[in-house]
């Protein structure tokens, strides 16, 4: 009984210890050899399936034959997937020492390449973004990627798509997800850049609006002189439209004196021509004399009616062209005119002129009596 007992413990104790090694060991994978005459394709997925090793066979989602021993099973995920790739080191193209952390994205288009061309896509397709994002960062300046993300992006989105393409892989996208300095020496060193260049932006946007003051000023003084300029020639233009409108004035009011004199001429011509006759051009010329010396005479009492005027010299053609001795006979003869105009004037009224015929024909009368 003892003996029993003892040898159970033994069995047990043995036990214990193995069960201890074991769970002391790390765990190892186990092939297990699934002898099923059937297997089943999930929905997004593609299957290929080989007999002996080749003559590939693609399977669609669903059941499927598969026989042990003479075919093997490969499955492609079709659905799109991700490959997180976090802090890896980098230089940008200003020799500034980065962490990057981002995501890439990709989609099997054709499960055959993705089988067949390439052992195990999804590892290579990490490593191909890894190595891309490396080099893309290192053609970017650390103030391009702080500030255009969407630039590297587009970037790596055209490397690594270019790069897997052959796979029968597409890159949907990649997202850089983090960006910072190694360590924070390098950190402090941007923060002093910054700062820097903040400064220098200032001191550029304070000239700049020194500048905008300088050539508003500039365009003010050239406006000013323009309009001035404007302003003188419109005035120019308004005097110049103002003489020749008085000219026009003075033409036409000349015009119309000449024709009045001209129609006055006429009529003494007509008083100094013999009846029923049309006068000659010798009475046009008497007619003619007779108007420029009451015009001489008109203008002389003028001058004489002046009050700056105490002394009058008469030459032989120059003032009245006559002498003085004509002068002083036109003066009489203007009396006696004029005393006969008030003794008519005062004679009945059968005695008077009537008409104006008889007016010209007394006015003529007078004149050949001159003469």
């Amino acid at each position: 009984m003892l003996s029993l007992n003892a040898s159970r413990a033994a069995r047990l104790t043995a036990r214990g210890s193995s069960l201890a090694k074991a769970r002391s060991l790390p765990p190892q994978k186990t092939a297990v050899l699934n002898r099923t005459l059937f297997t089943i394709v999930q929905q997004g997925h593609e299957g290929w399936r080989l007999s002996l090793g080749r003559n590939p066979h693609k399977l669609e989602p669903g059941l499927r034959l598969m026989i042990p021993l003479y075919h093997s099973y490969q499955d492609v995920d079709m659905r799109e997937m991700s490959v997180n790739i976090k802090d890896l080191a980098g230089f940008t193209s200003d020799n500034v020492p980065v962490l990057v952390s981002g995501s890439l994205f990709f989609r099997v288009r054709d499960s055959y390449h993705a089988c067949f061309a390439v052992d195990n896509f999804q590892g290579n397709v990490a490593n191909i973004g890894t190595s891309a994002m490396r080099s893309v960062i290192g053609h970017f300046a650390y103030d391009e990627v702080i500030g255009d993300r969407n630039r590297i992006n587009v970037k790596l989105h055209e490397v690594i798509g270019g790069s897997i393409t052959k796979w029968g892989v597409d890159c949907t996208r990649f997202e850089v997800q983090n960006f910072q300095p190694s360590n924070r020496e390098v950190e402090k060193q941007l923060e002093l850049q910054m700062a820097a260049e903040r400064d220098r932006r200032k001191k550029i946007l304070d000239t700049q609006a020194l500048i905008n003051v300088a050539e508003g000023h500039k365009q003010r003084v050239i406006l000013e002189s323009e309009g001035e300029l404007q302003s003188q020639l419109n005035n120019a233009a308004g005097q110049k439209q103002k003489l020749i409108i008085e000219s026009e004035g003075f033409l036409e009011a000349a015009k119309n004196e000449g024709k009045a004199l001209a129609r006055q001429v006429e009529i003494l011509a007509l008083s100094l021509a013999k009846p029923s006759s049309e006068p000659t051009n010798d009475d046009k010329a008497k007619a003619l004399n007779a108007l420029l010396e009451l015009r001489r005479l008109e203008q002389l009492k003028a001058i004489a009616d002046g009050s700056g005027n105490s002394t009058y010299f008469f030459g032989d053609s120059k003032g009245t062209g006559r002498g003085s001795y004509d002068v002083d006979n036109v003066e009489r003869w203007k009396r006696s005119l004029s005393e006969k105009s008030i003794a008519y004037s005062d004679a009945p009224s059968h005695k008077q002129p009537q008409t104006e015929t008889d007016a010209t024909a007394l006015t003529s009368d007078m004149i050949q009596r001159y003469e």
